[in-house]
């Protein structure tokens, strides 16, 4: 058995596969962000532990025996978030979170430094984990002053674990302190930010072994002492694991929470300009980029809230045949922007309202807003060298097929609908724990699933949507320019 532990924004997920990597059971507990001013986003540490010692208490309740065969843990969390320790591990104030805007000019001071786009490969995003380190210096010194280390979220979760400060490449190259090309912390990027190797953790692929159970969780979980722990990955690289998204041209749409266009390749092709990420892959010698759009599902659960329906009713109420984009248009800016923008600034907007504009036209126009965002994020991908032919949906978002409808007509490709199953972050840490733990070849283990179904673009509406996203790309500077 093996194990793969997910800790995402909403909460965490422990899900156990067998040797033939059939998913066996799973455990949740969920986690609440908190937001003490506008733009900020935190969460606190011991959360995360209270949310995976009862997301593993759920697993073991079903699959107690099943939970003290497993060999192998593998482990997947969201990224960028700025998790700091001091000299006795403790934890010194609230982790920043991933969309958190507060360090936008930090970010842009740091992103003025020739050497961050050179040595990263990227833009430095104000999510990202350097800018974050440069506000807490510039805005609460004393805390700077102490901090012995920082951890990337899931890798707070592996010191609770393993007693260990480890992370991988994936998730370190969401940090702006990674040369993503090498593979290693840079010196001179950590020294920008008043920082050094020793406030870092060490180094791994996720698909090495990156520390082992401490004998105290093992015994109250029934488990063996010293089950390795992998070294995992950033949450998009686990989901790319899951899916079988490892080989070059190989692509996915996510619709969670944030939306990601995630491309593997086999080269490492940084293009800041394009504001696409370049990262390193969870496997050795592999890169991804991905455009990053900040609110996908999040924009509709927002019209939920306004509307009081939940997501599925509002969708029905569109019918099952895709409509041509009406009059009113939506920009899905609830949080800033990252692809193609790199706007922290930047709000949504509704535009077009009429008096016959009711609530149907707006789920069709938010539905809309985020497919054209992916559509932004699919022009980057090109322009940094990347031609996608098809991309796979997961994520929540996906299990409406209205939705997939407008985001393929969008982008023009044929979107694929993978065969029931878990194929998640948690899954893919899960085989990252078994790779980690038998020393496999990840290529053999990392396969794609079976296509379910494929939504391709609706040939009568592709005209209709693209005088739209024109519309939709006008709309950014002319509301840029006012707020």
């Amino acid at each position: 058995m093996y194990l793969g532990l997910d800790l995402g924004t909403s909460g965490v997920k422990a899900l156990l596969i067998d040797g033939d990597q059939k998913v066996v059971g799973s455990g949740h507990a969920s986690l609440e962000v908190s937001r003490p001013q506008a733009g900020w986003s935190e969460q606190d540490p011991a959360n995360w532990i209270a949310a995976c010692e009862e997301a593993i208490a759920e697993l073991k309740a079903a699959h107690g025996e099943e939970l003290a065969a497993v060999k192998g843990i593998g482990l997947s969390g969201q990224m960028h978030g700025a998790t700091l320790l001091d000299k006795a591990d403790k934890v010194l104030r609230p982790c920043i979170l991933w969309n958190d805007t507060r360090s936008h000019a930090e970010a842009a001071s740091l992103d003025a430094d020739p050497r961050f786009r050179k040595i990263t490969g990227n833009i430095v995003f104000p999510g990202f984990t350097a800018p974050k380190l440069a506000w807490v210096k510039n805005n609460e010194p004393a805390v700077f002053a102490k901090v012995a280390k920082v951890l990337l979220p899931k890798d707070y979760l592996r010191l609770w674990l393993t007693g260990e400060h480890i992370s991988e490449m994936s998730d370190a190259s969401g940090t702006a302190w990674l040369d993503v090309g090498k593979r290693r912390w840079s010196p001179d990027l950590l020294a920008a930010t008043d920082l050094d190797e020793n406030h870092m953790p060490a180094l791994v692929e996720g698909t090495d072994k990156a520390g082992a159970l401490r004998a105290e969780l093992a015994s109250r979980w029934g488990m063996a002492a010293g089950v390795p722990v992998a070294g995992g990955a950033g949450d998009n690289a686990a989901s790319a694991c899951g899916m079988g998204t490892v080989g070059e041209g190989h692509a996915f749409v996510s619709l969670g929470t944030s939306g990601v266009l995630f491309a593997a390749n086999r080269a490492y092709l940084p293009n800041p300009a394009s504001a696409v990420h370049t990262f390193c892959h969870a496997l050795p010698a592999t890169w991804h980029q991905m455009g990053v759009i900040l609110s996908a599902t999040d924009s509709l659960n927002w019209l939920c809230e306004i509307t009081g329906r939940d997501a599925a009713a509002l969708t029905d109420e569109l019918g099952g045949k895709l409509k041509a984009p009406g009059g009113v248009t939506f920009l899905p800016y609830l949080s800033g922007e990252r692809t193609p923008h790199n706007d922290s600034a930047i709000r949504g907007a509704f535009t077009g309202l009429a008096h016959e504009s009711g609530r149907a036209a707006l789920t069709q126009a938010v539905l809309e807003g985020v497919a054209f965002a992916f559509r932004d994020s699919l022009e980057a991908l090109r322009t940094a060298g990347t031609m996608l032919t098809r991309v796979t949906a997961i994520g929540g978002g996906s299990r409406s097929r209205y939705w997939l409808g407008a985001i393929a007509t969008a982008l023009g490709i044929p979107v694929d609908i993978p065969a029931d199953g878990d194929f998640g972050a948690a899954f893919g840490a899960a085989r990252l724990g078994l790779i980690a733990a038998t020393g496999a070849d990840p290529l053999s283990i990392c396969t794609a699933p079976l296509t379910q179904e494929t939504i391709t673009p609706d040939a009568e509406l592709v005209g209709a949507y693209e005088d739209a996203y024109r519309r939709y790309r006008a709309l950014y500077p002319a509301i840029r320019d006012v707020m």
